[in-house]
């Protein structure tokens, strides 16, 4: 059987910012108490008055967040070199077996100049490209016989050295991609590797997702 104070938990951090307004002291305590009240009520599935969920509120410990944020924060001071790519975009076919395949020929290709920008990622129903334009229309005919789920273009690509740090750290693409949430850029896509993060971004969104990288490096 869960607590008031267990379901106030629950309910505030699987709520997206919340945490964070609240060790801000940015949200009043009671008008947050009333809102998540019936949440609180259906994961206890009884009556639940406003004044216990307040005091479970007060009593949440910001402690270990604090940490996590501090952490989080060290590292983002280590970030590394950000390089900056335009003129994108961005492909999802339906997986096939033929596909893969395909896949190689356009790898073999973009193989052939370094002003070509290239990245496959395969999920397990379909494949993401996101590539420069100069590689679409070698990409729109290797790929004419699958089938194409979605096409954005006019993209940009911001790319991050991550420090070693990053691997045992949680929450470190989180702290970055909030920013971008706050700041209502829309993220396309997320390419990443060990020590690498690539951010796709509408091209009008850019300039602004560069000057938040740069003040998370900054400040």
């Amino acid at each position: 059987m869960k607590t008031i104070q267990e379901a106030v938990e629950i309910t505030i951090r699987k709520t997206p910012f919340i945490e964070e307004a609240l060790n801000e002291k940015l949200i009043n305590v009671s008008s947050l108490a009333r809102e998540i009240l019936p949440e609180v009520s259906k994961l206890l599935k009884k009556e639940v008055k406003v004044g216990a969920v307040m005091m479970a509120i007060n009593r949440l410990s910001p402690a270990n967040e604090l940490r996590v944020r501090k952490n989080i924060k060290r590292l983002a001071l280590n970030l590394g070199d950000v390089i900056v790519r335009s003129d994108l975009c961005d492909f999802t076919f339906k997986n096939t077996t033929s596909l893969l395949k395909e896949i190689a020929k356009i790898l073999s290709k973009s193989a052939d100049s370094n002003d070509y920008f290239l990245t496959v990622s395969q999920g397990i129903f379909e494949t993401n490209i996101v590539t420069s334009k100069n590689l679409q229309p070698f990409v729109e005919e290797i790929f004419k016989k699958e089938t194409l789920i979605n096409n954005v273009n006019d993209l940009a690509s911001i790319t991050i050295k991550l420090p070693k740090e990053n691997l045992d750290q949680s929450g470190v693409y989180y702290f970055i991609l909030k920013q971008f949430a706050w700041a209502n850029i829309a993220v396309q896509e997320v390419i990443s590797t060990t020590h690498e993060m690539t951010i796709v971004v509408k091209e009008r969104d850019v300039n602004e997702t560069f000057a938040i990288l740069m003040d998370l490096k900054l400040n």
